[in-house]
């Protein structure tokens, strides 16, 4: 019984390593809480330089060119790497972080009242030998609440929006201003699980073979 219990702890495979193509803490944070323990290597993309024909695929577009990037690297040899990248969709426009403190303030007072679908395009790119790729995007209905303008100055002068795709996030200072999602609020934050799991499974990779 103890030979057989040894030879199957020196047969079992090692934990695949999985890197995060990300600097995003909030990515980061799902993960772990989900039970995983990620590496950390940013892709250094430069996001402004890649188009799509509408959000949702540049969601993915920029998670593949995020994953792609890393993947190349030599320390992530060996290693599944994931990929991630939010926009928010309103009126049919891509809304990805706003560049100074009026667009973040122009952003809200055009979102406020109204309804717009959170894009996350997810990629896992595997570079083990005979290891494959893929990638989707995952959608979430984001129904915002009305701050007044008072609300809105206070919230673009903490900073926090010019850091967040869309201007907003459900993890931080603008939670009391979104009234409700329908969908992963995973998503929202920046990584759906259920995606990942999904897109994992593609590659004959089970999650809770990654819980660390």
């Amino acid at each position: 019984m103890a030979a057989r219990t040894m030879a199957a702890m020196t047969d079992s495979a090692p934990r695949p390593r999985l890197v995060l193509a990300s600097a995003s803490p909030a990515r980061l944070g799902l993960l772990r809480q989900a039970g995983l323990a990620p590496e950390v290597i940013v892709s250094g993309v430069d996001e402004d330089a890649l188009t799509a024909a509408n959000p949702a695929e540049l969601a993915k577009v920029l998670a593949e060119a995020k994953a792609a990037a890393v993947a190349a690297r030599p320390e992530a040899a060996g290693a599944l790497v994931v990929g991630c990248d939010s926009v928010l969709e309103l009126d049919g426009e891509a809304l990805g972080k706003p560049a100074d403190a009026e667009e973040a303030t122009a952003r809200w007072k055009a979102m406020r009242g109204r309804a717009g679908v959170l894009r996350t395009g997810h990629c896992v790119i595997d570079t083990r030998e005979g290891g494959g790729r893929t990638s989707t995007t995952a959608s979430t209905v984001v129904r915002f609440g009305e701050p007044t303008d008072a609300e809105v100055a206070a919230y673009v002068a903490s900073g926090e929006p010019l850091h967040v795709a869309g201007a907003f996030t459900l993890d931080g200072r603008s939670a009391p201003f979104v009234e409700g999602i329908e969908g992963d609020h995973g998503n929202v934050i920046g990584l759906s699980m259920p995606t990942l799991r999904a897109l994992l499974a593609e590659l004959d990779v089970a999650i809770t073979d990654l819980w660390a």
